[in-house]
């Protein structure tokens, strides 16, 4: 019986102590744990204050990742840079690296309730997937990068996540990790069926010989795809590089073509006249009319009337709602659009005139899509909405 009277009080205090913490959380109250927080320390105020040098390595890291690099390789080059981490160590871990990409803290928001504890016997952590509400505190200290940055990352992380193995024999789930090594792993698509390319090496007499095949004609033979060309990798960086030429001797004109399609894409929603505030103004109305008309009903012998009043205000909300999410839904992807758009732009603006040299990285930044016509011609897209033509060389 005492055991289970010093388990109950325990659990009282536990009760207590969560109740406090939550009340905290709501009232935006947070509490940051600096010792595995790299690039902030706990300033005078109370808040984070940034480390500058340590900053300018999260910026470098959220760069990295934008342009191409996997989390392996920005693991790799942090250690060869001799760049200490967070405990003043040589190594990095991808664990830590992918924390840095993902954490709130370094666009200046706290999120709070992130993990909770199960019990207070067990004490066991649980990551919160939605058993509880989380609390976001926007601006609460100052940022390291900005938000569209760390959109951008985490966007960039969800879109490599969900990315699909071409080859069902060497994936059988479907799911492929991402290559980071060559921009055309993911660029280089079939004409004929869609696939993705594959960069292969041929050997004959002890002579190597780089090309690039459809996945579709390596796995299966031509059972579904008759005539995709194998294409010499040399040949195919010159056409690529070729058709990025022809386009950037008018870069000026380019991006005003790229800034009039993010014009395009910030267009309303056809027939939408109703903002976000408009909904939300006239949602409060509906609650007040309902309110109104409950006590009324309460009040009433013959709440008939009342009722079909109700359900059309029910109705009239559930509209309002759904008119709402495709408002948000829309704005998200704006969003997106523009932050794509606005690299499309930047990358035409910073790049060369002439590319004489393949670099993977600003394959990356200026190619969307390669689309192989036949073995003499392909069509080059760029980021931005242009398609170039461009014939092998």
């Amino acid at each position: 019986m005492l055991g289970a009277f010093a388990q109950a009080e325990s659990e009282s205090i536990s009760a207590n102590v969560r109740w406090g913490k939550r009340q905290a959380m709501r009232a935006g109250k947070t509490i940051i744990q600096y010792n595995r927080l790299y690039a902030y320390e706990k300033g005078e105020d109370g808040k984070p204050k940034i480390i500058q040098e340590q900053a300018d390595v999260v910026r470098s890291i959220y760069d990295q990742y934008l342009s191409g690099a996997s989390l392996r390789m920005i693991k790799e080059r942090l250690e060869a840079e001799q760049i200490p981490n967070v405990t003043g160590g040589s190594q990095w871990t991808i664990t830590a690296i992918r924390s840095i990409l993902t954490n709130e803290k370094y666009c200046g928001d706290v999120l709070l309730q992130k993990t909770y504890i199960s019990d207070c016997i067990s004490r066991k952590v649980i990551r919160n997937t939605g058993q509880l509400p989380m609390y976001l505190v926007q601006n609460h200290h100052e940022g390291i990068v900005e938000r569209k940055t760390f959109d951008a990352v985490q966007a960039e992380m969800a879109r490599r996540s969900a990315g699909k193995s071409p080859s069902k024999k060497n994936a059988p789930t479907g799911m492929t990790s991402y290559a980071s090594k060559y921009a055309l792993s993911e660029r280089l698509v079939c004409g004929e069926c869609g696939t993705l390319y594959r960069r292969c090496t041929w050997s004959k007499q002890g002579r190597k010989r780089i090309v690039w095949r459809c996945v579709s004609r390596l796995d299966y033979g031509t059972k579904y795809c008759h005539n995709s060309p194998t294409l010499d990798e040399e040949a195919l960086q010159k056409a690529i590089l070729a058709a990025i030429n022809s386009v950037m001797s008018q870069k000026s004109t380019l991006i005003r073509q790229i800034t009039s399609a993010m014009e395009m894409e910030l267009a309303p929603i056809p027939g939408e006249s109703m903002s976000l505030a408009d909904i939300e103004r006239r949602l409060g109305e509906l609650n007040d009319q309902t309110r109104e008309l409950v006590a009324e009903s309460a009040r009433a012998e013959d709440a008939t009337a009342c009722t079909a009043q109700l359900r059309a205000i029910m109705n009239e909300a559930a509209a309002l709602k759904e008119k709402r999410a495709l408002i948000e839904e829309q704005r998200q992807s704006n969003a997106q659009a523009v932050r794509r758009i606005e690299d499309a732009a930047a990358a035409m603006a910073q790049a060369s005139t002439h590319i004489s040299e393949w670099d993977e990285a600003l394959i990356r930044q200026l190619v969307d899509t390669v689309k192989v016509n036949s073995a003499e011609k392909i069509t080059v897209f760029l980021r931005g909405g242009v398609q170039v033509e461009q014939d092998m060389i």
